[in-house]
């Protein structure tokens, strides 16, 4: 039976992988950087900083100036381009207010910064519904590596089993999967076809078609 549910972050309590790429082009521009480094971030999703910027920035660039720097230059960007347009994703809201009615413990398990997880509660005014937050700079390893859902598990006192998992990026949905939980997919990042070889027990386009009792039926499946 589902006791808790995890929600990653970016792509799934907000569509805002937009304004990821945003923030990356901000930053070519602010070094004088020839390519573009968010021209090919899709790949990178669900990741933490320590991949993201290694793979986007030229290493002379990280050298100098230190992968943690342009991490919170890059994410401080995000957030100041963010504020004024910020929306939780569709179905959200009233699917969190259904979850506390009926008891499901709620988390966030999310491979971004700490800074980032409370801009985004703060700003969609969904703080109270997540009893747990881990974040990226939480754990050692980010996904897809499981941790960021184990150590959320952990912190709600639950079992794995009796956890659902939203994500929309292909490495998360492999991280809750090697975290023996069952994953729900958003279209938000990844196409359908993109992420149906992952298996996730469900793939929907945003939150406004589930119910606590279209998420119960996983389990009788």
């Amino acid at each position: 039976m589902i006791k808790g549910v995890i929600f990653d972050m970016d792509g799934v309590l907000v569509n805002n992988m937009a304004v990821h790429f945003k923030a990356f082009a901000a930053m070519a521009e602010r070094y004088n950087l020839t390519a573009e480094p968010g021209a090919d971030f899709t790949h990178l999703n669900g990741r933490g900083n320590d991949d993201i910027i290694n793979a986007l920035f030229p290493a002379e660039l990280v050298a100098a100036r230190g992968v943690e720097s342009l991490a919170a230059e890059k994410e401080a960007l995000y957030r100041e381009i963010y504020a004024p347009t910020i929306r939780p994703t569709a179905g959200l809201q009233e699917l969190l207010a259904e979850l506390k009615r009926e008891g499901i413990r709620c988390a966030v398990g999310s491979s971004g910064p700490k800074e980032n997880v409370a801009f985004v509660l703060e700003k969609c005014d969904i703080e109270p519904y997540f009893e747990v937050r881990i974040s990226g700079d939480m754990v050692t390893h980010c996904k897809p590596d499981p941790e960021i859902f184990l150590t959320a598990v952990k912190e709600l006192n639950l079992r794995p089993e009796e956890c659902l998992v939203f994500e929309d990026a292909v490495s998360g949905v492999m991280a809750a999967k090697a975290a023996g939980m069952r994953v729900v997919a958003l279209t938000s990042t990844h196409t359908h076809k993109q992420l149906a070889p992952h298996s996730p027990a469900m793939i929907v386009e945003d939150f406004t078609p589930l119910t606590l009792a279209t998420l119960r039926s996983l389990w009788n499946d």
